[in-house]
């Protein structure tokens, strides 16, 4: 039953049984359930009913005074033009101790006062309906009248307060509700914080509030939202003021006038700049009871109810749910972004030599489209940095790089990796799972030493590279794929084809772009720009100040041959940035690196003139045939001899010359 509805009935059955009831009264009833019926608040209904009841008895102010535990009015009507009075409070409080209605003769210049209790439940013994006028005394008709109209009055804003409860109740829960779907939505820290903040005192009718994160590594206590602060940020020590008692003890503090509040402290209104009232303070635990802070609202037109301090607090638990979840995030990105800085400076190639400015240019084409794409090279030249670098300037950068060393993986494996397998497919297949293709969807897949690859594997590959889809081993379920392929190789796959060993139709499938590394030993130029690159790296790596390359140092580092390439120098640094015990590489520093225990100026002195001859002349070609990948033609004319007399000069020097 609705308020208006209740007290209708209500004031029919007091009718009905006082028949006594003149005129008067039934006018004054009827009257008042117009006035109910069309009222929607408490606050409306006093209002209205205070402004009638004045009206009636012809009095120049109407209101409805509490004891709280001084007399205050709580609800006033005031007459145009009319001077508020105030009662003497004896009078008030010998009304409500006889529960009785009076009236006061005005004395000489003084007003005349009427009053007559509220008809109250147990929890509000403590109103009076006052009226006033500085006219003549109030006769008899009206004091009746005003007692009737403090029953009556009493009944309505008793239920109507029960339903303001009831739409307050549910504002608060449609309100809470509306801030868990925006706190959602929220991704960084400090804009949730200052969301909550300001929902949370909208919510709660407040000007103000304050979220503190406990920082208990330095005893502080955060504060976020601070206007007035120029980060926006307030640190306080952990046990300053109210919101240090609540993060201390966990309970929650009310404080209806901070002045009179001993552990209220105005360092906050000081560094700010804002003058506070009144205040509700709540902890703010996470789901495993652990206290990370307080949230806070200030100055409400009003007192604090227990309905504030369960909505307060639900709030502090959505937020410290959203607190962890949006932290857990943020870690997640940071963790995110600082693996990807790592790829992407894995992903660089470094060199100013006219081979690395061009493959640089061509790395930059290349990797707009989706071509595939096979990198040849010595073993260490590079090749996955390239691939890397292919990937990390492609569109398809935000997506996964899964690299696969096809050499590294026994070959009865190798299928099940690249492209899944099913439950059962064969022994110890437990589980269902997905290959690498179907991880790299979206993104890059390199396959480096394509050329160890079976037979097996590069039918399926190639069926692949045409259809876009895999199939597991071991089902028949066809599995759409966008995936990238990035090959490559240090063998000769041409010499593969022709020698039945690699599929002639994946070979020139593959070889649609081909991009070709020249070894480190051809680019001499790079490599102090590389060894300083690599420095720079590792000795930050390693904690300390980036080491300098003396000249010396420098011209044997340009004078090795670099059988390992590019990996090699990489390997070379990071042991020099951990071991070298200076501020400076000397050359001393690489003598034992350099070869193992000889480098290029003194691995001959040791032979004689003939030995040491032969021993060089070996060397020289076979670093000539290393060089065009075992393609005698090309190593002969690198020597400046023809074939036939490479392989006559070969057999002389004990070499096994492979036609």
């Amino acid at each position: 039953m609705s308020a208006h509805s209740w007290l209708k009935a209500v004031d029919c059955q007091l009718l009905q049984t006082n028949a006594e009831s003149d005129s008067a009264s039934l006018r004054l009833v009827q009257r008042l359930l117009e006035i109910a019926l069309f009222k929607t608040t408490s606050d409306d209904l006093a209002k209205g009913l205070l402004e009638e009841i004045a009206s009636a008895v012809r009095a120049d102010q109407a209101g409805i005074w509490e004891a709280t535990p001084e007399w205050k009015p709580r609800w006033q009507y005031l007459r145009r033009g009319a001077k508020a009075d105030l009662p003497p409070r004896t009078l008030l409080s010998d009304i409500l101790d006889r529960q009785a209605g009076v009236g006061v003769a005005p004395a000489s210049g003084q007003p005349a006062f009427a009053a007559a209790c509220l008809s109250f439940t147990a929890d509000r013994p403590n109103r009076l309906l006052l009226v006033s006028r500085p006219r003549d005394a109030f006769d008899p008709v009206e004091l009746e009248y005003a007692v009737a109209a403090g029953h009556y009055l009493g009944l309505a804003l008793e239920r109507g307060g029960l339903l303001d409860q009831a739409r307050d109740k549910e504002e608060r829960l449609h309100a809470l509700v509306e801030i868990s779907r925006q706190m959602i939505e929220e991704r960084e820290t400090v804009p949730l914080l200052e969301h909550i903040a300001a929902q949370s005192a909208k919510l709660l009718r407040c000007e103000r509030a304050s979220i503190f994160i406990w920082d208990r590594s330095r005893q502080e206590l955060v504060g976020r939202p601070a206007l007035g602060m120029p980060s926006g940020e307030l640190r306080l020590p952990e046990n300053t003021g109210v919101v240090g008692k609540v993060v201390q003890t966990g309970q929650y503090q009310i404080v209806d006038n901070v002045r009179d509040d001993k552990t209220w402290s105005a360092s906050t209104d000081q560094a700010t700049g804002f003058e506070t009232r009144n205040l509700l303070c709540v902890p703010m635990n996470d789901a495993s009871g652990q206290r990370l802070g307080a949230l806070e609202v200030m100055n409400k037109n009003g007192p604090f109810t227990p309905a504030d301090v369960a909505t307060l607090e639900a709030l502090a638990g959505q937020t410290a749910t959203s607190l962890a979840n949006v932290r857990e995030r943020e870690a997640l990105v940071r963790s995110h972004n600082e693996l990807e800085g790592q790829a992407r400076l894995a992903a660089r190639i470094v060199g100013d030599s006219t081979a690395v400015v061009a493959l640089r240019a061509t790395v930059e084409r290349v990797a707009r489209t989706e071509l595939p794409v096979l990198i040849l090279g010595e073993s260490g030249t590079g090749k996955e940095v390239v691939a890397r670098a292919l990937h990390y300037a492609s569109t398809r950068q935000q997506n996964p790089f899964i690299p696969v060393n096809c050499a590294a993986i026994a070959e009865t494996l190798l299928e099940s990796e690249l492209f899944g397998h099913e439950k059962g497919a064969f022994t110890d297949a437990h589980t269902t799972r997905a290959g690498k293709f179907e991880a790299a969807v979206g993104g890059t897949l390199f396959l480096d030493e394509i050329g160890d690859l079976s037979a097996g594997g590069q039918a399926k590959l190639l069926r692949v590279l045409e259809d876009k889809i895999v199939y597991r081993v071991g089902g028949s379920q066809a599995i759409p794929v966008d995936t990238r392929i990035v090959a490559a190789t240090n063998r000769n796959l041409g010499d593969s084809v022709r020698a039945g060993k690699f599929r002639e139709d994946l070979f020139y499938r593959l070889t649609v772009v081909t991009l070709d590394l020249p070894p480190l030993r051809d680019r001499r130029d790079d490599i102090p720009v590389l060894a300083e690159h690599f420095l720079r790296v590792f000795c930050k790596d390693a904690g300390r100040k980036a080491l300098k390359i003396t000249a010396e140092a420098r011209r044997r580092l340009e004078q090795h041959e670099w059988p390992g390439n590019v990996r090699e120098l990489r390997n070379l640094l990071e042991r020099i940035a951990y071991l070298c015990q200076g501020d400076k590489v000397e050359a001393v520093d690489l003598a034992f690196i350099l070869r193992p225990g000889k480098d290029e100026a003194v691995r001959f002195t040791e032979l004689n003139l003939a030995d040491a001859t032969d021993a060089f002349q070996r060397e020289h070609i076979q670093q000539a045939i290393e060089r065009t990948r075992g393609h005698m033609g090309d190593a002969a004319k690198l020597l400046g001899l023809h074939r036939p007399n490479l392989y006559r000069k070969m057999k002389m020097l004990g070499m096994n010359p492979k036609e």
